[in-house]
């Protein structure tokens, strides 16, 4: 196995009810994930701990060899190698589609950020977008550039929180289709977080469903 999470349990400060208890998951490499269930059970709560942004009570997370945390360690979310597709896309306004995609790769030599910033527009077939900023762009398009961006580091994990949420129903039809051939061509694990049957039907290989509040699958 890839990914291996055990007995993760993690309640808020504010809050004395759990809402993750005992969750275990494992993942294969290059296997789309799709974690399904209602608003409020916790599965945005469930990619911020894989992720870093939350510190679990208990339970232990690798990938790979990797350590990422357990009840004595705890790896910051940017050593993680982690990408994330946030439901509002989270893009820069004032940078342009590729300038938000090189974001990403800040930390690459330069030769190497624009060889992947061109396979990445090729990839979401945006190469003629390059230069245009989110705000000129349909909904379909932002969705593609945060998922380029994500990519472009080649995460060893991709997460998405409801991806086509902000979407209307026929692009959403389209979206999925173009989101499985992108993750497939890249080999990119992924966990994807909805609450829609028809998109974790379209998209991925395996389904957990969340079932109550607790998180317990």
């Amino acid at each position: 196995m890839f990914v291996e999470i055990k007995n993760l349990s993690f309640r808020y400060r504010s809050d004395r009810r759990e809402v993750i208890r005992d969750f275990n998951l494992t993942i294969e490499k290059g296997e789309i994930i799709g974690i399904l269930g209602v608003s409020g059970c916790g599965k945005s709560t469930l990619l911020r701990l894989i992720a870093g942004l939350e510190v679990p009570d208990t339970g232990s997370f690798r990938i790979g060899q990797q350590e990422i945390f357990n009840d004595s360690f705890f790896l910051p979310a940017e050593k993680r190698g982690i990408g994330m597709v946030f439901q509002d896309y989270a893009l820069f306004p004032h940078l342009t589609v590729a300038q938000n995609i090189l974001f990403g790769l800040h930390k690459h030599p330069k030769k190497e950020r624009y060889r992947r910033l061109e396979e990445m527009l090729e990839l979401v077939s945006l190469k003629e977008f390059a230069h245009r900023y989110p705000h000129e762009l349909s909904g379909g398009q932002q969705q593609r550039v945060a998922l380029a961006r994500a990519l472009a580091p080649k995460p060893s994990i991709l997460l998405m929180d409801e991806p086509f949420s902000n979407l209307d129903a026929d692009l959403r039809v389209k979206i999925r289709k173009e989101l499985k051939e992108i993750l497939k061509k890249e080999k990119m694990t992924c966990i994807f977080v909805t609450h829609d049957k028809e998109d974790v039907q379209a998209i991925c290989d395996r389904t957990i469903v969340i079932i109550s509040k607790l998180c317990e699958v």
